[in-house]
């Protein structure tokens, strides 16, 4: 088991805690800011048990971002048409996969 520096550590949780509070604040897509949620915390557990390297960490963050990126993308025009959700449950479904293989290697 590799031991995560506290400040890498202390990093990853404030922007966990920052991406938490700006999901809360926009409604609009709740199934999809759910699933989002879930995600982080998935990480965000891996990270506490070990099973995430900080490198690993890192990279499934950035996962989360350029998920959170394009949900923000479609919500500028105030609409998130069905394409739309679709294509966001498609980038969700293949971070989710992600995660799991970093988890279990």
């Amino acid at each position: 088991m590799t031991r995560v520096k506290p400040r890498s550590l202390a990093a990853i949780a404030i922007a966990i805690a920052g991406l938490a509070a700006s999901t809360a604040a926009e409604a609009g897509t709740p199934w999809v800011d759910h699933r989002e949620h879930r995600q982080w915390e998935r990480i965000y557990g891996g990270i506490q048990s070990g099973q995430l390297t900080p490198r690993e960490a890192g990279s499934l963050l950035a996962g989360q971002a350029r998920v959170r990126r394009l949900e923000h993308r479609f919500k500028s025009d105030g609409v998130v048409t069905v394409g739309e959700r679709i294509r966001l449950h498609r980038a969700l479904n293949r971070q989710s996969v992600r995660i799991w293989v970093k988890k279990h290697n």
